[in-house]
């Protein structure tokens, strides 16, 4: 690594490049109270890309030196210093920028700068808004207090009390100075996961967390009292991050209005562990932005991300992939999808149909897509998951929908068939599990995966027997499923219908049935879904709303939620009523 020193306005800044330097520029910032270490992996990962890496220590941390007085550390500065940096390590090239905490929050002063224009290509912004925009944003939701813009504010007041005691006389500095500092490693531990590393926390910690207190004293009530309007041009992504305990996500929901080429982006991460974690993954949604605004094609995960889609629906940038798409709730989850503004992938054995539900889909304004897919063959699973995520990214969300009927007693199922039954019903949701399970997990990103089950999974019945255990193991399945993705931000979740008016009825197989009772057998059930007539859409609604709501597990019908009410309350007579026989 190359170390150098820039100064700017008498500030000697320490500043730290690796990779080529012929090679595009990222300027990575870091924010309080920490130092260029905290982007080690995200560093590490963009120079071993191909990219010139730039790093340094803003005024008053690490390496670097410190300014006089709290006026030195006003906004205007710290844009300065980010100018001088950008001005040695790229004079003929503009930079990307990239920064968290307020490292981000000193950035927007640059970026929204007229001297960002030709100077900064894009910029990647993670936990640290632009303070006039939250002036703004305040502002706004004071002057229109809806139930929802008062919840806002109490929530990011809630995130934000320490900036209260930044701002009293002597309180914050004796923290640090007198046991903060040492335990630091210790809190982010505790609080996010986070592992302690080599530079990180730095040894002069105490020193830069006290000097750091100077960036609230002298900017947070001057642009939160009297914000400015600072639009930019430049191409920002946005980096939420979901387990952020002091920047709440609503604080970048107004945030088009400011940047009109703007990119949404999700991260299942805390303040810290977003950069100290998952630094990989930063790297990665960092080179996705540099590639684009260098004139590539947008990846598909990035082009989702765009803000212009955000008025599709509350879907809008996910790519949900459904299998067993062809028909019933399969098809009904892929609409219901399309129409609240997500991009489908629809699988099933049947590619026809598939094709018709993509269609469909796209009628809805969605970019759908159709394959044939076996979900019973794991290699061919495998397959159609590499191939989805190298033609339309990683899905966001997964529903293991693709099952099969079967009706008989356990002594008259055959061998044959409960293969058939196990390889399908389950067999087919433990390849989806695995095969999109471990995309998810390796991206980074979370996502939520959906296995279809029945409430025949806690409804015994003796004429069910093959059917309900293979529902019975999915459920099971899930459950220790949801437990071992949690920490990656991934949900699962498990749906139990009741009778829905679908056509497994008519492709459902039979045990021990002779071929004229075959007939009425299949006419009677028929019958019985066809006046129940619960359409396959209220499912894929209660999907849906399980996705958004990360529901464990939900029962659909009424009766679905009887039967697993009275095997809570009654697991005798549950059992009872297994020895019903439909003739």
């Amino acid at each position: 690594m190359k170390h150098r020193t820039v100064i700017s306005a008498g500030v000697p800044l320490a500043v730290y490049e690796q990779g080529d330097p012929a090679r595009p520029t990222v300027l990575l910032v870091h924010g309080y109270p920490d130092t260029h270490h905290v982007w080690d992996d995200v560093a590490a990962t963009l120079a071993a890309s191909g990219h010139h890496v730039v790093r340094y220590d803003v005024r008053g941390a690490g390496a670097s030196g410190a300014a006089a007085g709290v006026r030195g550390y006003r906004l205007p500065q710290l844009a300065d210093d980010l100018f001088a940096v950008a001005d040695v390590v790229s004079p003929d090239r503009p930079v990307h920028l990239a920064a968290h905490d307020w490292g981000s929050i000193q950035s927007w002063e640059a970026v929204t700068d007229p001297r960002s224009a030709g100077r900064i290509a894009s910029y990647t912004s993670l936990s640290g808004p632009c303070l006039d925009h939250v002036g703004h944003w305040v502002r706004r939701r004071l002057i229109r207090p809806t139930p929802r813009h008062v919840g806002q504010l109490l929530a990011q007041a809630a995130h934000s009390w320490y900036i209260g005691v930044f701002h009293a006389p002597l309180l914050a500095p004796a923290a640090w100075r007198l046991g903060l500092a040492a335990g630091w490693g210790r809190v982010l531990s505790y609080a996010e996961g986070v592992a302690p590393r080599a530079g990180h926390p730095q040894p002069t910690l105490a020193a830069d967390a006290v000097r750091g207190i100077a960036l609230y004293r002298a900017n947070m009530l001057p642009r939160l009292l009297r914000p400015r309007q600072r639009p930019t041009a430049i191409p920002v992504q946005l980096i939420t991050l979901t387990r952020d305990r002091y920047v709440s996500p609503a604080l970048g929901d107004d945030l088009g209005r400011w940047a009109p080429y703007l990119w949404r982006r999700t991260l299942p991460a805390g303040h810290w562990s977003a950069l100290l974690e998952k630094g990989p993954t930063v790297a990665r949604m960092i080179k996705e932005i540099v590639s684009c605004a260098d004139g590539a094609p947008a990846s598909p995960a990035l082009d989702r991300a765009s803000d212009a889609q955000r008025g599709r629906g509350p879907f809008a940038g996910k790519l949900a992939v459904v299998t067993g798409g062809g028909s019933g709730i399969g098809r009904a989850t892929a609409l219901a999808f399309a129409e609240h503004g997500a991009d489908v992938v629809v699988c099933d054995l049947d590619l026809a149909t598939a094709e018709r539900t993509a269609e469909l889909a796209r009628l809805l304004g969605a970019t759908a897509h159709a394959y044939r897919v076996d979900v019973s063959d794991g290699p061919a699973v495998d397959t159609f998951a590499t191939e989805v995520a190298a033609a339309h990214g990683v899905p966001d969300i997964v529903v293991n929908n693709a099952g099969v009927g079967h009706c008989g007693t356990f002594l008259q199922t055959t061998e044959k068939e409960w293969r058939r039954i196990l390889e399908v019903n389950l067999g087919g949701v433990i390849h989806g599990c695995h095969a999109f399970g471990t995309l998810m997990v390796d991206r980074g990103e979370g996502g939520h995966i959906v296995n279809l089950a029945s409430a025949a999974a806690y409804l015994p019945s003796k004429i069910l027997a093959a059917y309900a255990t293979s529902k019975a193991a999915v459920y099971m399945l899930s459950d220790c499923l949801r437990a071992e993705l949690a920490p990656a931000g991934i949900g699962v979740t498990t749906i139990c219908p009741g009778i829905v008016n679908t056509n497994i009825t008519r492709t459902s197989t039979f045990s021990g049935r002779s071929a004229d009772r075959l007939d009425a057998t299949r006419d009677r059930i028929s019958a019985l879904y066809t006046r129940r007539n619960f359409p396959p859409d209220k499912v894929a609604h209660q999907i849906l709303r399980a996705v958004r709501k990360n529901k464990a597990v939900v029962p659909v019908t009424v009766e679905a939620r009887a039967a697993r009410l009275l095997g809570r309350l009654s697991p005798a007579l549950l059992r009872a009523a297994a020895r019903f026989d439909i003739g």
